[in-house]
Formats: C-alpha cells, structure tokens, sequence
C-alpha cells in the first residue's frame, strides 16, 4: 500500500465539484456553482483583443514569464487597483493561477501542521481545503447578517490556546452567505487585530458585482483602509469579472510577506499562464473591464432579483435568507436541527440541484442551510426551478 503524506488524511471531496457532472447535464437546472453566466462572457472583447496582437505579443503569450507576473500586467492592474484605493505602492503585487493559489501559497507560508487558523463560519470551501492541507487547526467563528460575530471573535482569540496565525475573511457578498460587511464590524475587527501579531487574509472576487450604487463606499475593504499594526493580505481575481478559464488572480501583499510568496510560487508552478495575462492586460488596459462589469452587474441583478422573488413566493415560511446585494449566491435557513442532505436527493429527483450548508461548515456538520446561487442561470430557469426546489424542502420538511 503507498504510504500518503498526514498532510492529506484530512483532506475530503469538495459537495461543489462532486456536483458538477450533474450540474453540467443537459436537463438539470443548477442552483450549485460560483460560475459566470457562459452567455455572458466579454467574447467579441476578447475575440478584437486577440486580433490585435502582434507576432512579438503572441511570442510573449506562449512563453514563460516572470515569477511574479508579465511587467505589462502588473503595470495595467497595478493602476485598476489603484483606482480602487488601494496602497499598491506600499505593497507588491504578485499574479497567480487563480485567487485560489493565492490563498494556498499564503497557507503554505504561514500554517505549520497544527496551527490555528480563524475561519468565518459558513466558510469558502476552497480556502477552508487549502488549510486542511498543511495541517491547521480551523477555528471557526459564526457569521451575522453584518459580518463576524465580534463578540465571538473577542471570545476565540482570548481562549485559543495557541495564538492563530492568521483570520481569513470574504468581505462583499460572502459566498456562501452573500452577505456584506458592514463598516463597523470592519473597524471591530480592525481594532482587535491591531498589533496582535495576526495576519489579515482579505479575500474578495465579488465586489465588482454589486447591484445598488449607494453601497459601493461601506464596501470599502480593510486593505483599501491600510490600517497600521496589521499585515493585511488581499486576494482577488479575474474568474468572476473575465472569465475562470484564464485561472489568474492576484495577491496584494507587504514586501515582508511578498518575498517568501514568491518563492513559494516559484517551487509550485514558476510562473501563471502568460497568455491568460497578456489577454487580461489588454482587456484592463483597453478599458473593456469597466464596460463589460458594469454591463454584467445589470445581469446578475436581474437574475438575483428574479431568484428573491421566486423564493418569497414559493418557499414555505419557515425558510428564511438574506436578500443579496450583489454577488452569486442566497443562503437558505432551514429549520435548526434539518439535514439538507434528503432534500437535495428529492431536488435532483426533480432536476434541481444545489449545495448543502454542511459543505461549508468548517466542522463538516451543520447542515441545516443551503447555497442557492443565481450566476449560472437565466431568469427563466430560475422561474422555472425554484418552485421545484421549494416542493422538496415541503416533502422532506412538511
């Protein structure tokens, strides 16, 4: 028998992608995935994009890059960051294969097998796996319909036994909750991690996506603040604003943290895609970004708003959720106590399928939620599922 590494005993099959062979069928409706919309994507952006290239841009495309980055994609991000708020020039800037890496490689930086790490509870499931990996110790902390639960955060860091190495956190439009930070439990978190020796790991790849105008300044991000006496680390992405199959995000970092990163990266894959990064260059560059999220934005509010009122329509009262603000995803509460589990087998009986709560509990036990998510689904299959969704909650729930 091989003799696997303790690092990946506790490792388990992600619910999301066991799902998506059902999701992707042709007669299933799927509530299930973080994906965009594929009847959204920026093709004839990207198709005059391509054309434009020169031979040298293409050579550039298929070789090798820099660890860090193409120079030209730093440069065009650097700037878009900038216009953001944020202290890019106290910082550096690193581009990697997905958010996703970004969050490995600042796991493989900071976890020894046993540390602790704080988690929100509902979590990221990508990120609660990246730190199962090297062996953390996940301490979890209950979301509100404002942000963490400040009180049970005051009441972690005083009673973990080791000091937690780092608190990883989705400010705007939490998947799974969809919820929002609000500015105040921002300046709380702010106030107890100052000069605690605690790093902020700030993980954001919806913001973009937001519905309503009037909420763009309280969803101003932690990294954008540059608080003094926090090493705060920001993580985005081009999957939810170009497209995923570029597999390139990024992370905003501080010098000090940014030198052991990169040669973290260096060791896993030397260097992202480049021809993901001389397309996402020009598309920043070009200005197609500002275009094309600001028309994606007007779908997505769309489709989210057909999804609130399909729910209040058909689901039964003792289901509850927050209406999202933006984003891809509603959080179904369920009667405490219920297992979700019965209910997705009746869903997929019907031709529905969506995630159950457990996937992204930290523990792997609360079941009694659900992750709706409206990206990938047009207005009328919304219609058309939801009311086959709320039957098999009232089959297995009465």
């Amino acid at each position: 028998m091989p003799r696997f590494a303790s690092s990946v005993s506790s490792l388990r099959s992600s619910e999301i992608r066991d799902l998506m062979s059902v999701a992707t069928a042709p007669d299933i409706i799927s509530f299930s995935g973080g994906m965009p919309g594929n009847d959204l994507f920026p093709l004839d952006s990207l198709d005059e994009i391509y054309r434009s290239l020169t031979d040298k841009e293409k050579q550039v495309a298929l070789q090798y890059g820099p660890t860090n980055g193409l120079p030209s994609m730093l440069e065009s991000l650097e700037t878009y960051l900038e216009k953001k708020g944020f202290p890019v020039k106290e910082n550096r800037l690193m581009m990697t294969t997905g958010s996703l890496q970004a969050i490995h490689i600042l796991a493989k930086a900071f976890i020894d097998p046993g540390d602790t790490v704080l988690v929100e509870n509902p979590s990221f499931i990508g990120a609660l796996s990246a730190f199962r990996s090297y062996e953390a110790n996940l301490v979890s902390v209950p979301l509100t319909d404002v942000g963490i639960d400040i009180e049970q955060l005051k009441i972690k860091l005083e009673n973990t036994r080791t000091k937690p190495k780092f608190l990883y956190y989705c400010p705007n439009f939490h998947n799974p909750a969809g919820i929002i930070y609000s500015m105040e439990v921002k300046q709380q978190m702010i106030e107890l991690l100052k000069d605690q020796d605690i790093v902020l790991i700030e993980d954001d790849v919806y913001s973009d996506l937001y519905f309503y105008e009037e909420d763009v300044p309280k969803m101003k991000l932690i990294k954008a603040m540059n608080p003094e006496g926090i090493d705060v680390c920001f993580t985005g992405s081009f999957s939810k604003i170009l497209g995923p199959g570029l597999r390139l995000g990024w992370m905003l970092v501080p010098n000090h943290i940014y030198r052991k990163c990169e040669l973290i990266k260096q060791s896993i894959d030397a260097c992202s895609p480049s021809i993901s990064q001389v397309i996402a260059d020009k598309f920043v560059r070009g200005g197609y970004i500002y275009n094309y999220t600001a028309r994606v934005r007007q779908e997505y509010k769309k489709r989210g708003l057909a999804m609130i009122e399909a729910l209040e329509k058909n689901l039964p009262s003792y289901v509850t959720f927050e209406k999202p603000r933006g984003g891809f995803y509603i959080w179904l509460h369920l009667p405490e106590g219920t297992d979700a589990t019965p209910i997705l087998q009746k869903a997929l009986e019907k031709g529905v399928v969506f995630v159950t709560g457990k996937t992204f509990d930290p523990d792997g036990i609360k079941n009694d939620a659900m992750r709706v998510s409206f990206c990938n689904t047009d207005e009328a299959a919304i219609q058309k599922g939801i009311p086959l969704l709320a039957e098999a909650i009232r089959e297995v729930c009465g």
